[in-house]
């Protein structure tokens, strides 16, 4: 009888046990499930970040490529075309302290107008983005038009003088003088701290 207590004691004993080994085991596998998600959930959380990021840099440079490759080369004729026909530039702004006709000086006339692209426009400090164009209408006292300046900045031009292109045009788009004239570097020289730019500070 008594052996026949201690075989029921150690076999409940054991069933016992063996219960208990079997719920461990399931909270286990449910443990290492529930992981396995967590751990899933997350490398997807971060393959999602990484290809976020990777499609905005691709638009970045994209958009970036489109700009330059529609704007021209420093080139006078290209440029004409460009600020009379792709994108005329009486339709653009002006610097928001240069609004208008202004008083001028020589060389240019005693009146102008200065037209910015929005390149120009929205560049917050200097040295202002490349693609920016400045276009300087001359007027004489009798408000006529006289001629047209336009200064252009070219990635890697001219990097000693704010890499500027300089193009003095005739109404009709005739060329009077491009490229580095010693006269528009050397006038606008004075102001380079400020990007070669003459009627519009930048704070």
């Amino acid at each position: 009888m008594k052996c026949q207590g201690k075989e029921d004691l150690f076999a409940g004993s054991f069933n016992f046990l063996e219960k208990i080994t079997s719920k461990a085991y399931v909270f286990y596998v449910l443990f290492r499930r529930v992981f396995a998600l967590y751990q899933l959930q997350r490398r997807t959380y971060k393959m999602r970040k990484m290809t976020f990021f990777m499609v905005l840099c691709f638009i970045f440079v994209v958009g970036v490529m489109t700009v330059f490759a529609e704007m021209p080369g420093p080139d006078s004729a290209s440029l004409w075309n460009y600020i009379s026909k792709e994108s005329p530039y009486t339709q653009w702004s002006f610097w928001p302290d240069h609004q208008g006709m202004q008083p001028g000086r020589a060389p240019h006339g005693p009146l102008h107008k200065v037209y910015v692209n929005d390149m120009a426009l929205n560049s917050t400090g200097t040295p202002v983005q490349y693609g920016s164009i400045q276009v300087k209408e001359s007027y004489g006292k009798d408000k006529k038009l006289q001629n047209i300046t336009v200064m252009y900045k070219v990635l890697g031009y001219n990097p000693d003088d704010g890499d500027w292109f300089w193009v003095l045009y005739g109404l009709d788009g005739s060329v009077k003088k491009e490229g580095k004239p010693a006269g528009c570097v050397g006038c606008h020289g004075s102001r380079a701290k400020n990007d070669f730019i003459l009627v519009h500070e930048f704070k």
